[in-house]
């Protein structure tokens, strides 16, 4: 699986942080960081999850 931003879209609110911190992270200048473009399978539930709680549905998924 790989994690894709849309940036133009993403509002970088933190939904994605709450949901999966292990893979997202809001930085001090509210900027995503993506920590890991291609996280593990034991993580696909919780990525799944910020993807579909995402507001502005910025967060796709590939694989």
């Amino acid at each position: 699986m790989k994690i894709v931003v849309d940036f133009d879209l993403c509002e970088a609110n933190a939904v994605c942080m709450k949901v999966c911190p292990e893979v997202f992270e809001v930085d001090e200048n509210d900027y995503l960081i993506v920590k890991d473009e291609t996280p593990s399978e034991d993580l696909r539930a919780k990525v799944e999850e910020a993807v579909r709680r995402c507001p502005r549905q910025a967060i796709k998924l590939e694989g």
